[in-house]
């Protein structure tokens, strides 16, 4: 995990508060997808998109891959719950439900997670920035 975190710090130097506030936001959000082998293509496709970090994103991306797993049924749950679906479960049925619980929870709760990040990176750069003018 230490090796991870460095790689991702390093992937990040030089990045604006902007796009660092983004790759973490869209690689959770979009490693969360709940669908199999599909977030990394998501991830892929929003950072070519996006002109974003690709090796940053993909790692959150994996980061975030046992909470893909733990989300499934959660999801699926209140997808289900939002569409009235009290058939009989099947596999086509199941992950439409997860989509679209992931579209109304996950989308939100990643626009959320982006400001909040956003925040806190403008915040700590001003007070480093503070910190090596009065030093110098």
């Amino acid at each position: 995990m230490k090796a991870a975190g460095s790689r991702f710090l390093t992937s990040l130097a030089g990045l604006s508060p902007e796009a660092i506030a983004l790759v973490v936001a869209m690689g959770f959000v979009l490693g969360v997808f709940p669908v199999f082998g599909l977030p990394t293509v998501l991830c892929a496709l929003a950072a070519v998109t996006l002109r974003l970090n690709l090796p940053a994103i993909q790692l959150i991306n994996q980061v975030s891959s046992p909470v893909q797993l733990a989300l499934l049924i959660p999801l699926s749950r209140v997808g289900s719950l939002i569409l009235g679906d009290r058939g009989s479960p099947n596999l086509a049925a199941a992950t439409r439900n997860a989509i679209l619980g992931w579209v109304c929870i996950c989308v939100p709760l990643g626009m959320i997670l982006y400001v909040l990040l956003l925040f806190v990176l403008r915040r700590r750069r001003r007070q480093w920035f503070n910190g090596l003018e009065s030093s110098a």
